[in-house]
């Protein structure tokens, strides 16, 4: 499936909800958000119905997010399903992590094909801090149980804020360098919360680094469906990655598209430019039908974006990352 710009759009996320069981600051206000109400979020039957019409589209690869996607009932059942679509290659998790401790062994039965886990910090203090939750060692325990469980493809996302977690940084690639994990850290975004806080680039990243673990080599393997580029460090099991939205733009080769909670087919993360899929599932459209304003829609992906260099986007979108799946 191709884009006007002739980029091949073959991955998918798929956000389940906007709930979570974390408060992070960069992502929710303290006081809370207006969630959706259940009726409006799709069904695990939609959500099913779509990723087989993407899949005849050419999507092989769907990322689970939400919110927290493990607070969903039966998400196991949906995993099942979603890897039962012959055209399906592959389909991932992003979570937060507090619920692997006992969701880990159903979720590896499912066929899940790898763990996105999100963690910026490792002090127990600064986790409550930032995630307005004591929840830290629930994470490192859900960690801990996939290595147990010989779980071999678990990526840790950390993202560097200035002045809040930039002391922890050496922590986060620990585990890359005592396990086979690849760590990645991923550029704050202006979106929403975001905005009140400040990103660490990479450079300042890549020489702390350097400086306590010697010199590291790019290494061109592929370790994901996403735009991350590696590194290896002497001694290292595992990879240190790096995703610059903003500072390396990599919008020319964007291979994504995003299905919100409520059922909007998201083309970029900066415009608010899609379709409502739900209205159309719900209102009794054909499978052909739904197949061709997808295709439509996808063909008119963006360009790319414009957060960095002060452009006014008349269609920008004003939902919050948790809204959007990230």
């Amino acid at each position: 499936m191709l884009d006007q710009f002739g980029r091949t759009i073959d991955y998918m996320r798929i956000s389940l909800t906007d709930r979570c069981n974390l408060c992070c600051k960069y992502c929710m206000p303290e006081t809370g958000v207006e969630q959706l109400g259940r009726k409006d979020i799709l069904s695990y039957e939609e959500i099913i119905r779509l990723a087989k019409i993407f899949a005849e589209l050419g999507i092989k690869k769907i990322k689970l997010t939400g919110g927290e996607p493990l607070i969903k009932l039966n998400i196991c059942h949906l995993i099942a399903e979603l890897k039962a679509i012959p055209e399906i290659e592959q389909v991932t998790i992003t979570t937060n992590g507090i619920l692997l401790p006992k969701m880990a062994k159903d979720l590896i039965s499912s066929g899940i094909d790898g763990f996105n886990i999100s963690l910026d910090t490792l002090d127990r203090e600064k986790f409550r801090e930032l995630t307005r939750h004591d929840q830290l060692s629930s994470v490192i325990q859900g960690i801990d149980t996939l290595l147990a469980l010989n779980f071999e493809n678990i990526k840790i996302n950390c993202v560097p804020i200035a002045e809040v977690n930039e002391d922890q940084l050496l922590d986060i690639a620990n585990f890359a360098k005592n396990y086979p994990i690849s760590v990645r850290f991923i550029e704050l975004m202006p979106i929403g919360m975001a905005h009140d806080f400040t990103a660490i680039e990479k450079t300042t990243i890549v020489s702390m680094l350097q400086k306590e673990y010697g010199k590291s080599f790019p290494w061109s393997g592929q370790l994901g469906n996403g735009p991350a580029t590696y590194y290896s460090f002497p001694g290292f099991k595992g990879k240190i990655g790096f995703i610059e939205a903003m500072h390396n733009k990599f919008c020319m080769s964007c291979n994504r598209i995003r299905l919100t909670a409520n059922g909007f087919l998201k083309l970029c993360l900066q415009y608010d430019k899609g379709v409502d899929l739900r209205n159309l599932l719900r209102n009794q459209t054909d499978d052909a039908s739904i197949r061709a304003v997808i295709e439509q829609n996808i063909y008119k992906k963006p360009q790319e974006h414009h957060f960095n260099d002060g452009t006014t986007i008349e269609s920008q979108d004003l939902r919050k990352m948790f809204q959007v799946g990230g």
